[in-house]
């Protein structure tokens, strides 16, 4: 009887046991194969200096070393208003683990890319619009030849489109701020490190290191006003680029996670569309370096 009794508590325990057991093994961060993942958030950029060519029927120059920057909007509803959200520079991304260790993922890297205006700048090249054109006030032959931007009332963020410049015929405003728009796949690693931290259920909390290589084409509006002429602001495609990036992701309650990113990359467009005239392109090429802050979820289907 009693041989009986310490044997039904035998079983008792190991089966106890092999439950924990199996509890630990299948919570659901344990494994990432077969989930899916979306995630919206914010970026500052910096880029390198860059050697942009104009060019069209009546001229070709080049700036060289032009220098940057970004547009930040700060916090603001715009990044959560479903009307304006795509107003600021924001990252989307979607994505699917092939296994647990594996991602592929398509996303929108929303940069804007601002040519600093109170610069000089060294211009090669020669302008020879007809006479009758306000730019014709800058033909001639440019041997590195130093440029005020700020020139002809040439202000960040230009005229509006259709507007007529009332301060004299700017030299050059350009930008790509609505925006310098990456549309990229990325293949990721992502590796839990929770234990490092002693974390004991990462169905709570759980953090992981990421990091991926992704290629992708450039799709900017680019936003010019170049030797007088009226402003051009359209869509389209002008380049590739290809990137690099590192991160952490923080996930709470198995289903939402913070993630912080370091993100650079090159950039060439060889295609910017410049003024309304097929003729009038723009080619760069440039290093880019995003900080981003992103929110997302992670899910089964």
């Amino acid at each position: 009887m009693k041989t009986n009794i310490l044997f039904f508590f035998l079983v008792c325990f190991s089966l106890n046991t092999f439950a924990q057991e199996e509890i630990a093994v299948e919570r659901y961060t344990a494994h990432n194969k077969g989930k899916f993942f979306v995630s919206w958030g914010g970026n500052r950029d910096s880029y390198t200096k860059s050697d942009v060519n104009f060019r069209g029927k009546d001229y070709d120059f080049t700036v060289a070393d032009m220098k940057a920057h970004d547009k930040p909007k700060g916090y603001h509803i715009d990044y959560v208003n479903p009307a304006n959200m795509t107003i600021p520079q924001t990252n989307f991304r979607m994505g699917y683990f092939f296994n647990d260790h594996y991602s592929v993922s398509i996303g929108w890297d929303h940069m804007k890319y601002v040519m600093t205006q109170n610069q000089t700048a060294n211009v090669t090249g020669t302008i020879n619009l007809p006479a009758d054109q306000a730019g014709s006030i800058y033909n001639g032959d440019y041997n590195n030849t130093p440029v005020d931007m700020s020139q002809g009332g040439a202000q960040e963020g230009g005229f509006e489109k259709g507007g007529t410049q009332q301060n004299g015929t700017a030299f050059l405003m350009y930008e790509h701020t609505d925006g310098l728009n990456y549309v990229n796949t990325e293949v990721s690693r992502h590796d839990d490190i929770s234990k490092w931290f002693g974390l004991p259920n990462t169905d709570k909390v759980q953090i992981n290191l990421t990091e991926g290589l992704g290629a992708g084409v450039l799709y900017p509006k680019t936003n010019t006003t170049l030797l007088g002429k009226e402003r051009h602001d359209d869509f389209h495609i002008s380049g590739f680029g290809v990137s690099a990036k590192a991160g952490i992701n923080f996930t709470f309650f198995k289903y939402f996670y913070l993630q912080g990113e370091l993100k650079g990359g090159y950039i060439d467009m060889k295609d910017i569309r410049t003024t309304t005239s097929n003729e009038d392109k723009a080619t760069q090429h440039f290093l880019f370096l995003q900080r981003i802050v992103a929110v997302g979820g992670i899910f089964r289907i």
